[in-house]
């Protein structure tokens, strides 16, 4: 088995396509459930990429488990399972492909509701189907992968009522799906965690389909995709 890569992959990979139509397809979706946070918190990602558009908050927090994952200067060290923040410490929390990268993923979104203030926004994203485990997984370093019911039970079974639930690059579904075959047939090198090459023409034909998609998303949800997106809320009767 491979040995997964530390930090955010949009930190090894920035400017691939993939990170820059997932920066547009999470605020489409997650956006309109930031309001106005005194305090938000990013767990894993840690990238300026995804989350410039959450950088409004007065204070910015971004924690990853390992150093390179952090830009200099910026961030804390520390474990999604275990994060070194007080109770009630956060409005926004948003954890973008991170919890399935938890071998207790139960505890990491538990950890995620309970820095969080009453009234507290949670925002996730993990990747979809089961099904559609190949090495890219293993060399990623995941546990699972997810539907939309199964990680809207996780949320709902840490406290949080979810506010939205959608698939995500549902546009580009047919090409992922063809890839993930492909992986099974052929499996990468051991190590090999290189992304699939494509040319400007491609970059521009697949970034084309995910902004048509983004503006979809502001409107509805998708009933497929290769990720799911989540934003809940922290009851505000809950007690800190």
């Amino acid at each position: 088995m491979s040995v997964a890569q530390p930090g955010s992959s949009s930190l090894r990979h920035e400017g691939y396509w993939w990170h820059r139509a997932r920066t547009d397809l999470l605020a489409s979706v997650m956006a309109p459930h930031l309001a106005a946070p005194a305090r938000t918190l990013d767990v894993g990602s840690a990238d300026a990429p995804s989350v410039g558009w959450m950088r409004g908050a007065r204070q910015h927090v971004a924690l990853d488990l390992f150093p390179d994952g952090l830009r200099p200067g910026e961030g804390v060290v520390g474990s999604a399972t275990e994060l070194p923040f007080g109770d009630a410490t956060f409005d926004v929390v948003s954890a973008f492909d991170v919890v399935e990268h938890c071998a207790d993923d139960e505890r990491a979104v538990a950890e995620l509701g309970r820095v969080l203030v009453p009234g507290g926004r949670m925002l996730l994203s993990v990747p979809a189907y089961q099904w559609a485990w190949s090495d890219h997984d293993v060399q990623a370093g995941h546990h699972r992968r997810y539907t939309r019911s199964g990680i809207v039970a996780l949320v709902e079974c840490a406290g949080m009522q979810v506010l939205r639930s959608t698939y995500a690059f549902g546009g580009v579904f047919p090409l992922f799906a063809a890839e993930r075959l492909r992986r099974r047939i052929r499996p990468a090198a051991t190590g090999d965690s290189r992304l699939p090459e494509v040319s400007p023409r491609v970059d521009r034909a697949l970034m084309g389909v995910c902004r048509a998609e983004a503006r979809l998303l502001r409107r509805r949800d998708l009933p497929f995709g290769s990720s799911v997106f989540v934003a809940a809320v922290r009851p505000p009767s809950d007690a800190t």
